[in-house]
């Protein structure tokens, strides 16, 4: 069995909010679309169709993985959690680096990370390496251009 699809209750918002806009607007929208190129007669040549209809596979696809991610979900809030110094799936961990320089990550699931924004999967590299680390506390991140040393500043569950 595969570890654990821990997710935050915004992140299992946003999946269930794509589902539910997949099944609502985007696939009834496509079969309109398939159901009328269908009805314009030869299908072998007709590209509206056999676009259509790739589009309605990659929907379908697309709504059974997110039943399924959304089904297997352990939805954990870090607002719940006890402050602590330790970090934990969730945690909003604010880094130093050898530099000096002051980065803020949040550990989150891997289907609502966002990196960009700051928001890093907890099997990331990143996200195991600060994984049970205390504030103060140093943690390695191995990436291919080379390690990378970052400093535990502090430790949020927000």
């Amino acid at each position: 069995m595969s570890s654990p699809n821990y997710i935050t209750p915004g992140g299992a918002a946003r999946l269930q909010e794509e589902l539910s806009h997949l099944c609502t607007v985007e696939r009834p929208k496509t079969v309109d679309e398939v159901a009328t190129a269908a009805a314009h007669g030869d299908r072998s040549e007709n590209a509206e169709y056999k676009y259509g209809k790739l589009r309605l596979r990659d929907i379908d696809r697309r709504i059974r993985f997110l039943t399924k991610r959304l089904d297997a979900a352990m939805i954990v809030d870090p607002s719940a959690r006890e402050q602590s110094e330790i970090v934990y799936f969730g945690a909003t961990v604010e880094v130093e680096d050898a530099e000096g320089e002051t980065k803020s990550y949040q550990l989150v699931g891997e289907d609502e990370s966002d990196p960009k924004a700051g928001k890093v999967s907890w099997r990331s590299p990143i996200g195991r390496s600060l994984l049970k680390k205390r504030v103060g506390d140093e943690a390695i991140v191995k990436r291919p251009a080379g390690d990378l040393e970052l400093e535990i500043v502090s430790v949020k569950y927000q």
